[in-house]
């Protein structure tokens, strides 16, 4: 399946739920933007679709010739997702698996991206059938991993990375979210879940680590309220920044590797 107008395309996961992937991946796409990037983000959690909440979007969806039109944020964010398909946000996807694959192909395959920086794919918990379809029939450039200070976290997410490698793509990453939070009385930096382990799996991988993100209170209000593109953090700002690093990095080898 080609890229057409899409530059790189690259998955965010973790291979477990609750790590707030998701919004990561909404945060990086919110930074880039910011930069004067185009980026998309396919919401590739077919069942638990969150992006259209984090970016305030709802549906419908129309086509005018030429593919599906995703949805935009205000700040030109385009984004295609399985909550666009439904009559309200509490009403379930029950598909069975084939069902699933065949439309995350058409989401992209099918979708009018237009001209695109970054195409970001937010990747559904597990290693069956969603991961194995993106993986196999969409050209991804790279795949950043996001994982909580938990030695639970990180056994998961290193499944996730094994099957990545397995398939042959390029493991850009590792992004600790939730590593500490600070009282807003004392100041004082709190390990809420423990002391980081992301420089022990990156070290394992071979891999950088893009960032580590604290508990940001405004996160999970402006997220409710579809306002996350509000947010704006040192440490976002770095992750951004490591995050173009990481596909400089990945797109030089692979030129001298050809």
């Amino acid at each position: 399946m080609d890229k057409g107008e899409v530059q790189h395309v690259v998955a965010v996961g973790s291979g477990k739920g609750g790590v707030g992937k998701s919004s990561v991946a909404a945060l990086l796409a919110v930074e880039l933007t910011r930069r004067g990037l185009h980026v998309g983000i396919l919401d590739a959690d077919i069942t638990g679709p969150s992006i259209p909440k984090l970016l305030g979007l709802t549906g419908p969806l129309f086509d005018r010739g030429e593919g599906i039109e995703p949805a935009a944020t205000p700040s030109g964010i385009s984004v295609i997702s399985s909550q666009f398909m439904v009559e309200d946000e509490q009403t379930p996807v029950i598909w069975r698996g084939p069902l699933v694959t065949r439309l995350i192909t058409q989401f992209f395959g099918g979708v009018h991206w237009g001209p695109l920086d970054y195409l970001l794919i937010d990747m559904p918990p597990g290693t069956s059938d969603v991961p194995l379809t993106v993986f196999q029939t969409i050209p991804i450039d790279g795949m950043v991993f996001v994982l909580t200070p938990q030695d639970l976290a990180a056994l998961i997410v290193k499944k996730a990375m094994n099957m990545a490698r397995d398939l042959h793509v390029p493991l850009l990453g590792v992004v600790e979210n939730m590593s500490w939070v600070t009282c807003p009385h004392c100041h004082e930096r709190t390990e809420l879940f423990g002391p980081s382990r992301v420089a022990r799996v990156a070290e394992e991988y071979g891999i950088p680590v893009l960032g580590s993100l604290p508990v940001l209170s405004p996160v999970s209000e402006l997220s409710d309220d579809g306002r996350l593109g509000e947010i704006t953090s040192p440490e976002v700002t770095a992750l951004a920044d490591a995050f173009l690093r990481a596909i400089d990095d990945a797109t030089k080898n692979r030129v001298t590797v050809l």
